[in-house]
């Protein structure tokens, strides 16, 4: 009976060691330690109605107990004054101060926003340059580009100490999320899109980073290491990518792409100064029209018929492109349908239109139909089949 009870007291105890490392609550970067603060600070607020209300349950129902002869018995009570304005002030109370932090610390410690200090009662020097880190996710491990200094790593980060830290972050397949919990919060990375987030780190020491959104079957091995370093260590590791030899070339990139588990850490000692804008804008398979260049082209007011022959280029389907419904080479429009010709009433197939003019913008060029590996006759059904789109209007 008494090991028992000694099992009792200790279980609390066995449960308190099972959380030991308490990374979230006692990071090493400023933003984290901001955020820490903020998450003990409206805890102690709801503690503060939390708590009372369930000490005074247990109260009521210990002395107002049935067998307790001494309670008053008042049946016609209704209404206090008194209680009633504790009962709403208080909770009125700690919602305002609620309301208050949460503003306050929105802004703050907003992802996009520029640091304006590295700890509490230092702020940024005015000559310090922030390192700018573009983060990439991939299937599934993480690739980081250093434009400043020409390198890149997989699943391996490092900055110096008390150097602000800029990262851009982007995606190359579905969503994902970048977190490093000593560091700062988690930031959503999105294909097509660019998010931000500006941190620093305080403390030298090797922390965890991984992804906390589930992105497929690789995801538990999506983690990371990021070294806080002071300056000597990291110029020691920037040379040791240096020299690790390696070139990330958009077709080396393009096979670090394609989905893989449990990937080692990886470095490349040179990196296409242009890779992250052709990631970011989906378009670094040679011959890709760039989102930029579709929004450039949009904002013109399109390209109207000039443009038929680039509409395939236009639908962003990597896999696809790349050897699978479509093949590995470029397709175009090769016709256009009536609604009438769809029902059967028109010509058995449509006849190829040229563009009545010039392709306006940086897209790929028009194909030449005189090339024999373009001619309809020369095309399998599913690439010949005239992609039938209704004319709207005009028979344009």
């Amino acid at each position: 009976m008494v090991r028992n009870f000694r099992f009792l007291i200790l279980l609390p105890l066995a449960a308190l060691l099972s959380g030991c490392n308490f990374v979230v609550m006692k990071p090493a970067g400023d933003i984290a330690s901001q955020q820490a603060d903020l998450v003990t600070i409206s805890t102690i607020l709801m503690l503060l109605i939390i708590v009372p209300v369930m000490a005074l349950t247990i109260f009521f129902a210990w002395r107002y107990r049935h067998s307790n002869n001494a309670a008053d018995y008042d049946p016609d009570w209704d209404h206090s004054t008194q209680l009633e304005l504790v009962i709403w002030a208080a909770p009125l109370l700690i919602i305002i101060c609620l309301g208050a932090l949460t503003w306050m610390g929105t802004h703050l410690l907003d992802p996009y926003r520029g640091l304006d200090r590295i700890a509490d009662d230092r702020p940024v020097p005015a000559q310090a340059k922030p390192l700018i880190v573009n983060v990439v996710a991939l299937d599934w491990k993480w690739l980081f580009i250093y434009p400043e200094y020409g390198i890149a790593t997989v699943n391996d980060l490092a900055a110096p100490v008390d150097r602000p830290i800029s990262f851009r972050i982007t995606s190359a397949t579905v969503m994902n999320s970048f977190y490093i919990p000593a560091l700062a919060g988690q930031i959503y990375a999105m294909a097509g899109m660019e998010t931000k987030l500006h941190a620093v780190i305080n403390h030298p020491g090797t922390f965890e980073g991984f992804s906390a959104n589930y992105s497929g079957a690789g995801f538990s091995g999506m983690r990371f290491t990021f070294h806080g370093l002071d300056a000597r260590g990291f110029d020691d590791w920037v040379a040791k990518a240096k020299s690790g030899g390696g070139d990330l070339s958009r077709e080396a990139y393009m096979q670090l792409e394609k989905p893989s588990e449990n990937v080692p850490v990886q470095r490349f000692a040179k990196v296409d100064p242009d890779l992250y804008r052709a990631i970011l804008n989906m378009c670094v398979e040679p011959g890709k029209m760039c989102m930029s260049e579709m929004m450039a082209i949009d904002a013109k007011g399109g390209l109207g018929m000039a443009g038929i022959n680039n509409t395939m280029p236009l639908t962003y389907d990597k896999h696809a492109r790349r050897g699978t419904v479509f093949g590995s080479g470029p397709a175009y429009v090769a016709g256009i349908c009536d609604i009438a010709e769809l029902g059967g009433d028109g010509p058995p197939e449509a006849k190829p239109r040229l563009p009545s003019g010039p392709v306006v913008g940086a897209g790929l060029p028009k194909p030449d139909l005189t090339r024999p590996d373009l001619a309809k006759a020369s095309l399998p059904p599913l690439e010949r089949a005239t992609f039938l789109i209704p004319r709207l209007a005009n028979n344009s």
